[in-house]
This record gives C-alpha cells, structure tokens and sequence, in this order.
C-alpha cells in the first residue's frame, strides 16, 4: 500500500517542488519518483503472474500460485534494483557523422551532445560535477547542450550551473532550452546559464569555422509558425553544412526545408523503461532514439545524461554522445 500512495502523491510534491525549495520536498520527489517506477514494475510482475497462473490451471501444471507470485514479485524486484543502478552509470556513446560541405578543419573533429541532466531534486550539483568531468575527459572541441539542463523545480539555477565554468572546449559550449527550463522563469535560468560560461544560441546563428550552429529554444521550436518564422530569418546556407540545436525532434519538415544539415535533440529520454519506450517510439518513430535520416536531414537524438521520473533505465542508457565529423 506504501508504494501505491507515495505514487499517487508524485503529481502533487512535483508541483510543490517547482514552487518550493525545502529538503523535505526534495526527500519526497525522490521518493515518490522511484515508487512510481516500483508500481510499474508490480503492475507488470501482477500481469505476469495473472497469465502464469491461468496457464498453469490451463494444463493442470502443479505449480502454487505464491510460488508463481513470488518468482514475478522477485523478478520484478531484482529489475528495478538493476534499473536504478543501471541509470545512474553515465556512458559515452560515439557516432561518426558526414556532413556535405564539410570544411576540411572540421574533418575528424568531435563535439560532445548533452541534453536532459534534469538537475533539480533528485540530481544536483554533484551530477553537474560528474558530467563535466566526464566531458573534460573526453576533450571535444565543442559541446553542445540541447535542452532540459534543469528539471523545472525551484533551486539555485546559478549554483546548479556552476560546474559549468570549470569546463573548457576550443570552440565554446552552446545551449537552448528545453521544455522543463521553461517551467521556471526562462530569464533566470539563461542568466545562471551564461554566468556559468554557456553561450546561448537565442533564436540565433553562429559561424563556427565554417560550420553553421543554430539554436532554438523548445517554446518557440514547439511552435511550428514561429519556429518556420526563425529559421527564415536565420537564413541558414545551403552551401555550408549546419546544425541545430533543437531540444524535440519534432516539427522535422521545418528544418529540412529551412536547409539544416544535422540537427541535435534530446526530450525523449527513449523512454527510460517500458512500456513508455514503446510510448515514445510510436510517437516519435525512429527519431525517438539514434541517429536517423529525415529527407535530406540528418537527425540525432540521445537518450539524455540524467532522468525525468522515476530515477531507473531499462533497455536503455544514460549517455553523452560524442560526434565525430567526416
């Protein structure tokens, strides 16, 4: 029963947590997410156990219904253990891209793709810290960060976003926002963003020895007229290659049509565990995950470095993707 109303009690101490800062709330969204995850799974091992147990009334087996009930409960309690600890091991996963037109300085180069840290009241400072060492281990020569770097609850934007300023990338680190940035005032959390040494692509394009970086930020990118609006103003070259930072991969007409190359996403978290990664591959198709073709456009979206919910992976990982361009 514990784990059922601590569930039921996420929506509300979720929202109490963008309003206010308090270690109680924090305890609480910790809690209350991972139930969550926990009664997913009982309903699953509940399912798996229902079905067992009318096979084996079917064919007469002589297998006890607890016995049945304990090997699905268990199952379903070594799986979320594994999810928990499954989602909080960060990976590096490397793709190779060939862009057309690509200068030759940018030939064999790497940037490093970074979306959804979600920092707030289950991951804070401490995460910020293990994502840029991390990176600074990697060395890219840029690193491009693609929304949700927040999870929307009310804490110190600039002291989440400190760790930031300890890392150094040859050609700079760009971001936009994504939808859970926007939950909080977008002005407060831009602000902690460029104190932290980010530049922000604002709705805007930069020419970054050769190559083309354009942002979005989710709002406007969620919006098909403006999105369609910005990047006709961009004006993005069709002789240089070009990426854009774009936290959804949604709305893909709009920038195949506007000419981009590549474009970065993150949101979809691939689904953290199923049956929200069977959710989220309806919805999105092949984009939910990977490195995809979309016309003339090439799409990549991460799983996301942190979580949204329930703390656990299954099926799929935590990850910065480093790119490496041909």
């Amino acid at each position: 029963m514990t784990p059922i109303l601590l569930a039921l009690a996420f929506v509300p101490v979720t929202l109490a947590g963008r309003f206010w800062k308090h270690p109680v709330i924090k305890a609480l969204t910790l809690a209350v997410s991972t139930a969550v995850g926990a009664l997913n799974l009982a309903l699953i091992a509940a399912a798996g156990t229902w079905c067992a147990v009318g096979i084996s009334l079917l064919f007469g087996l002589p297998v006890e219904n607890r016995s049945i009930a304990f090997a699905f409960y268990g199952a379903g309690a070594v799986v979320m253990i594994y999810g928990l600890l499954n989602a909080a091991q960060l990976r590096v996963t490397r793709v190779t891209v060939a862009l057309p037109n690509l200068p030759p300085v940018w030939v064999g180069r790497t940037a490093a793709l970074v979306t959804d840290l979600h920092l707030g009241n289950i991951r804070g400072v401490g995460f910020a810290r293990d994502v840029v060492a991390r990176l600074a281990a990697l060395g890219p020569d840029a690193v491009f960060i693609a929304g949700d770097l927040f999870d929307g609850a009310a804490i110190d934007h600039e002291a989440a976003a400190a760790p930031w300023s300890k890392l150094v990338a040859p050609l700079g680190i760009y971001f936009v926002t994504g939808n859970h940035d926007e939950f909080a005032c977008r002005t407060a959390v831009l602000a902690a963003v460029r104190r932290a040494g980010i530049h922000v692509l604002d709705n805007a394009k930069i020419d970054l020895q050769g190559l083309q970086v354009v942002g979005v930020h989710d709002a406007e990118a969620s919006d098909p007229g403006l999105f369609r609006e910005i990047l006709s103003r961009i004006r993005v070259s069709r002789e240089k290659p070009s990426i854009l930072l774009s936290h959804q991969p949604a709305n893909l007409p709009i920038p195949e049509e506007a000419g981009i190359s590549l474009q970065l996403s993150g949101h979809t978290h691939a689904g953290q565990f199923w049956p929200w990664s069977t959710l989220v591959r309806r919805f999105y198709g092949p984009f939910a995950y990977g490195l995809h073709r979309f016309r003339r456009l090439l799409v990549l979206t991460s799983s996301g470095a942190g979580t949204w919910g329930p703390p656990l992976r299954i099926g799929t990982r935590s990850e910065i993707v480093l790119i490496k361009f041909e």
